[in-house]
C-alpha cells in the first residue's frame, strides 16, 4: 500500500542514489540546514524518530515546532518532553495478543455499521503482521514424536482461533498471518520481515526510502532493535489504533546511552551479557527511557547478541534497547538472505542521514553508564525476577539461602512421609548440599524404581523463547554440551521435563547441519514446537507422580529456561522457583537436576567408568562454536526457510473459514465471542465522570506484573473460568490456557486477578485471585466485582511501584475495565500498562508527597472519592477523599496519569477504540479512501 506523507517539502525532501536505485528521502542534514535547528549529535534512536517527524510534517497533528524541539533537546542536555505524533510504519503481533485485536477489529465492524458506517471502513492503514506463535504446548516431550504429536494437539485445540483468524486475512486488508510452526514472532521479525530501511510508493508514485519502523502487541517487539529497527511494545489497544490510522502520542524520550567496551571473555555468553545489562539498567532505573548501546565494544557484538540485548528491554524497563547500523548490521542481512539492493540501500541511507554508526561515535544522551563486557561471567536470574541476578558459582548458596528464609527450619512434612511409609517404605534419603533442615523432601515411584524430590529438584528444563533461540552462538553452544555430554555417557535426570523449541525453522536446520540434533534428542531435548512454549507458560503438564509429590510434600521445585520472563505463577503452577539461564546452562542443569548444587566446582554426574564430569570438562570453547557457526549457519538455509513462510503446512491449509466482511460469531464458541466494547454506542463522546463512593477491589504490592493481573498459562476447574468453561461441557482436559482464550471475555474477566500467586493485601497471607465481597466475607475476585457492579458500585485499585510491569498484555486493562474498575492508584506504573488503562478508559493515578498504599494504613474496606475529573488535564494533581471503616476521612494529593491532551479525549470517549469508530463514522468519506 502507498505510504502517506505529510507534503513533497523542497527543503527536506531529497534525492538518494544507492546502486542502480535511486529514490527520494527526506533528509535530516537538510532539515539542519533549512535552520531547523542542529540535529549533528541526536543518537541514532531519536534520528529515527525525528525522520518520522519530518515525512509527516503537516502543521497540525506534525508542526515545524515538534522538529525543532528535537534539537532543543540535544542543546537542553537530552531532555525535552515535548508530545509528538508518531507515526510507526508497521505493526507486529502474535496470536496470543493478535486474536483479541482481530476480535476488537471485527467488532468494530459491527459498531461502524450499527453507527451507519461502512463495515469496509475498518481495515488496517499500514501493514500488520500476525505470526501464530504461542499456541503450541508441551504436551509430548522427549521422544521423536513429541513435535507431530504437540502439533496435532495444537491444532485440536485451537481449531476456532484458527478459523477466526483465516477468516480475518481474507476480510481485512494490509493483513498478513504467518502460520503455526513457522517460528516465534520476533525471531521471524528479525530475519525475514525486518529491512532496516524501506522504500515504497509514496500517495504521488515516487519511490520514498524510510527507516523501518514498528509496535507490536507483544513487550519483546524490541529485539529487532538489535539490527537498527525501532520498535517496542504497546498493548493490543493501542496497536489497534496504529493499524487504523490513529498516530501514537507520546513525548519525546529520554535517551541513555550505555556504552559497551572490552570484548567477551571465554565461557561466558551473550545471556550473561543481556543478564549484566539488565541488573544495570534496573539499578539505573530507565522506564519509560531509550536505551541507545554504543562504544567500541560493539564491534565485538555479533546481531545476534545485539537481539538478545534488545529482546529482554522490557525486563530493564525501558521502551527499546537500541542498536545503530554498522557493518554488523549489514553483514547479518547479507547472511539471513536479503535482497542485495536492499543491504545496498541500508548503507547508502543510514551514511547520508545520519544513521551510521562510525568509530567514535558518541552522540548527546541524557545519561549514560558503562560496562567492559570482558567482566561479565557466567550467570542466572532468579528465582522470581529477571533482574535477580546471579553469579553461577553463587547459585546454589544463593538458592539455599531462598529456601531457608521460605521454610524457616521445617523438614520433611509428615505428610509426604506417611504416605511413603503407606507405600512400602523410604530409601535413604539422598543428601542435598548445604542442607541444615532446611529442605522438604519427597519421593515419587516408578516402574523402574523410587527417586527422591527434594527443594531445589529441577523439574522443567527448557531451550525456549525469543530471547536465545535465535542466536546460533548459545545455540550450536547447547548442542556441543549436549554432544560432550552424551560422549560421556550423562543423561538427564528421570524427574526433569526437557525441551527443544526453536525460534525458526532455520534453527532446526543448523542443528542438523551440524549433527548436533541427535545429541540433544539423546539427552532428552528433542523439537517439541516451534513457538514461546514453557516461557509464555505453555510448560505442559509434569508427569503426574511427580506433579503429586511437588504438591504433597510442598516442594519448592526449579524450573530452568533460556527466556526472558520468569514471574511467579507463570512457568508451570507446580514450580515456584524458575531460573533464567543460557541454553548451554539449561542442558548442564537437566544432567544435574538439583539447584542446590554449585555446578562450577560440584560434579554433574559419572561416566561410563564412574569417574565425575565438571561442567568444564562439557564446555565448549568460543572456537568451536564459532566454527560450527560459521559452516552451518548460511544464507541459503535462511533463502529456503522463508522461501513460502505464508504458505503454511497441509495442516493450515486445510482449515476451513468464511468469507464475509462482517464476521458470523458462532454462539456457542468458547474461544471468540463478540466483546461489549461498542455494543449500544452512541454517535457522541461523554466526559469524565468523577468517582463517588468507590469500594476498594484489591490492595497489591510492588512489581505487581501484567502476569498477575491477567495470566495467561492454564488454570483448574475451580477457578471462574474453570467454572464458566465446565458449564459449557468443555472438560479440563480441553481448557487449554487463558492466553488461547484471549477471543472470549467472559474467559478473561474470570481470569483477570486470577494468577495463583497473586496476593491481595486485603486478606492475610492468601494466594490467588480472592478479596472481600460487599459482604465482607472472601470471595473471589471476579464473583466480588459483579456484585459489585449489580449495586451500581464502582471500583479502585490500590499498588505499590511498578504496577503494570511485563508483557504488553492488553488483557491486563481490558479485564479491568470489564470488572468495572475505575481507577488504578499506584506508587508507580509501568509505561505499556499505563497506555493500555488509558486505552480502555481506566484512569491510572500515581500517589505524592510520600503517600502509599501502607503509609495510609489500609485494610480493604474503605471508600474512596475523586472529584473534578470532568475538567482533568494531562499530568494534573487532584484530590482523592479516603474514607475509612471506622467513618474517618483523609484526603491526600494524587497525580493523574493521562499523560496527553490525546488522551483526555480518550477516557472522554471511554477509550482509544471508541475514539476512533466515533471519528471514522464521522468521516466515512476519508477513511473508505
Amino acid at each position: 500500500m502507498p505510504i502517506k506523507v505529510g507534503h513533497d517539502s523542497a527543503k527536506t525532501r531529497k534525492t538518494l542514489k544507492a546502486g542502480d536505485q535511486s529514490v527520494a528521502y527526506y533528509s535530516i542534514p537538510a532539515a539542519q540546514e533549512a535552520g531547523l535547528g542542529d540535529f549533528s549529535r541526536l543518537p541514532a534512536a531519536l534520528k529515527v524518530v525525528l525522520e518520522n517527524m519530518l515525512r509527516f510534517e503537516d502543521g497540525k497533528t506534525v508542526t515545524t515546532d515538534d522538529i525543532r524541539a528535537f534539537a532543543e533537546w540535544a542543546e537542553k542536555g537530552g531532555k525535552n518532553p515535548r508530545e509528538i505524533s508518531y507515526r510507526p510504519a508497521r505493526v507486529l503481533m502474535q496470536d496470543f495478543t493478535g486474536v483479541p485485536a482481530v476480535v476488537d477489529l471485527a467488532a468494530m465492524r459491527d459498531g461502524i455499521v450499527a453507527l451507519g458506517g461502512d463495515a469496509q471502513q475498518i481495515n488496517p492503514l499500514n501493514p500488520v503482521d500476525l505470526v501464530i506463535d504461542h499456541s503450541v504446548m508441551i504436551d509430548e516431550f522427549g521422544n521423536p514424536r513429541a513435535f507431530q504429536m504437540n502439533v496435532d494437539r495444537e491444532y485440536e485445540r485451537n481449531i476456532e482461533r484458527y478459523q477466526f483468524l483465516k477468516w480475518g486475512q481474507k476480510a481485512f486488508r494490509n493483513f498478513r498471518v504467518v502460520p503455526p510452526g513457522t517460528g516465534i514472532c520476533h525471531q521471524v521479525n528479525l530475519e525475514y520481515l525486518a529491512q532496516v530501511v524501506w522504500s515504497d510508493e509514496d500517495q504521488n508514485g515516487e519511490m520514498v526510502a524510510y527507516p523501518d519502523t514498528l509496535v507490536g502487541t507483544d513487550s519483546h517487539t524490541t529485539m529487532v532493535n538489535g539490527a537498527a529497527v525501532l520498535g517496542w511494545g504497546v498493548g493490543g489497544i493501542e496497536a489497534e489504533a496504529a493499524m487504523l490510522g490513529q498516530p501514537i502520542s507520546m513525548l519525546i524520550p529520554e535517551v541513555i546511552g550505555f556504552k559497551l567496551t572490552g570484548a567477551m571473555t571465554e565461557g561466558t555468553t551473550a545471556t550473561d551479557l543481556v543478564l549484566k545489562v539488565v541488573q544495570m539498567l534496573r539499578e539505573k532505573g530507565v522506564v519509560g527511557k531509550f536505551v541507545e548501546f554504543y562504544g567500541d565494544g560493539l564491534d565485538n557484538v555479533p546481531l545476534a547478541d545485539r537481539a538478545t540485548i534488545g529482546n529482554m528491554a522490557p525486563e530493564y524497563g525501558a521502551t527499546c534497547g537500541f542498536f545503530p547500523i554498522d557493518q554488523v548490521t549489514l553483514r547479518y542481512l547479507e547472511q539471513t538472505g536479503r535482497d542485495k539492493d536492499r543491504i545496498a540501500l541500508v548503507e547508502a541511507y543510514a551514511r547520508e542521514n545520519g544513521f551510521w554508526r562510525d568509530k567514535g561515535y558518541e552522540p548527546v544522551y541524557t545519561d549514560t553508564l558503562e560496562l567492559d563486557i570482558g567482566t561479565v561471567v557466567p550467570a542466572i536470574s532468579g528465582p522470581k525476577r529477571p533482574q535477580d541476578h546471579i553469579d553461577l558459582d553463587k547459585a546454589g548458596a544463593a538458592f539455599h539461602a531462598y529456601v531457608k528464609k521460605q521454610r524457616e527450619g521445617k523438614n520433611v512434612t509428615e505428610r509426604a512421609q506417611a504416605r511413603w511409609e503407606a507405600e512400602g517404605g523410604q530409601p535413604e534419603p539422598r543428601d542435598i548440599p548445604g542442607d541444615e533442615g532446611h529442605h522438604q523432601r519427597g519421593y515419587v515411584r516408578t516402574e523402574d524404581g523410587h527417586y527422591q524430590l527434594h527443594d531445589g529438584s529441577i523439574v522443567i528444563a527448557s531451550i525456549t523463547s525469543c530471547t536465545n533461540t535465535s542466536n546460533p552462538y548459545v545455540m550450536i553452544g547447547a548442542g556441543l554440551v549436549a554432544r560432550k555430554a552424551r560422549e560421556l555417557g550423562l543423561d538427564r535426570k528421570p524427574w526433569v521435563k526437557t525441551s527443544l523449541a526453536p525460534g525458526s525453522q532455520v534453527v532446526s536446520h543448523y542443528l542438523e547441519a551440524a549433527g548436533l540434533q541427535d545429541d540433544l534428542d539423546a539427552i532428552g531435548f528433542n523439537l517439541v514446537g516451534y513457538g514461546c512454549t514453557t516461557c509464555i507458560g505453555n510448560s505442559g503438564p509434569l508427569e503426574p507422580e511427580i506433579s503429586k509429590c511437588i504438591n504433597d510434600s510442598d516442594l519448592i521445585a526449579v524450573s530452568v529456561l533460556s527466556g526472558n520472563r520468569n514471574f511467579e505463577g507463570r512457568i508451570s503452577p507446580d514450580v515456584r522457583a524458575n531460573y533464567l539461564a543460557s541454553p548451554p546452562l539449561v542442558v548442564a542443569y537437566a544432567l544435574v537436576g538439583d539447584m542446590n548444587v554449585d555446578i562450577t566446582t560440584e560434579p554433574l554426574g559419572q561416566d561410563k567408568d564412574g569417574k565425575d564430569v565438571y561442567l568444564k570438562d562439557i564446555w565448549p570453547s568460543a572456537h568451536e562454536i564459532a566454527e560450527l557457526v560459521e559452516k552451518t549457519v548460511t544464507r541459503e538455509a535462511f533463502q529456503e526457510k522463508y522461501a513460502d513462510v505464508f504458505k503454511g503446512d497441509e495442516k493450515w491449509r486445510s482449515v476451513e473459514t468464511t468469507e464475509s466482511e462482517t464476521y458470523d460469531w458462532p454462539a456457542s464458541s468458547t474461544y471468540v465471542q463478540n466483546p461489549p466494547y461498542f455494543q449500544g454506542m452512541d454517535k457522541n463522546p461523554g466526559t469524565i465522570d468523577d468517582i463517588e463512593g468507590a469500594r476498594v477491589l484489591a490492595i497489591l504490592g510492588d512489581m505487581v506484573t501484567t502476569d498477575h493481573i491477567s495470566p495467561a498459562g492454564s488454570f483448574k476447574e475451580t477457578t471462574p473460568a474453570g467454572k464458566y468453561l465446565t458449564d459449557r461441557q468443555v472438560q479440563p482436559r480441553e481448557f487449554n490456557s487463558y492466553g488461547s482464550r484471549r477471543g472470549n471475555h467472559e474467559v478473561m474477566m474470570r481470569g483477570t486477578f486470577a494468577n495463583i500467586r497473586i496476593r491481595n493485601e486485603m486478606l492475610d497471607g492468601v494466594e490467588g485471585g480472592y478479596t472481600l465481597g460487599p459482604d465482607g466475607q472472601q470471595t473471589s475476585i471476579y464473583d466480588a466485582a459483579m456484585a459489585y457492579q449489580e449495586n451500581g458500585t464502582p471500583l479502585v485499585i490500590f499498588a505499590g511501584e511498578q504496577y503494570g510491569a511485563g508483557s504488553s498484555r492488553d488483557w491486563a486493562a481490558k479485564g479491568t475495565a470489564l470488572l468495572g474498575v475505575k481507577a488504578v492508584i499506584a506508587e508507580s506504573f509501568e509505561r505499556i500498562h499505563r497506555s493500555n488503562l488509558v486505552g480502555m478508559g481506566v484512569i491510572p493515578f500515581e500517589f505524592t508527597g510520600g503517600d502509599t498504599r501502607r503509609s495510609l494504613g489500609l485494610k480493604g474496606d474503605e471508600t474512596v472519592s475523586i472529584k473534578g475529573l470532568g475538567q482533568v488535564r494531562p499530568l494534573q494533581e487532584t484530590t482523592a477523599t479516603i474514607t475509612y471503616g471506622d467513618g474517618s476521612t483523609k484526603d491526600i494529593t494524587i497525580k493523574c496519569r493521562i499523560d496527553t491532551a490525546i488522551e483526555v479525549e480518550y477516557i472522554e470517549h471511554g477509550g482509544v477504540l471508541h475514539y476512533v469508530l466515533r471519528d471514522l463514522a464521522a468521516k466515512p468519506q476519508i477513511a473508505a479512501e
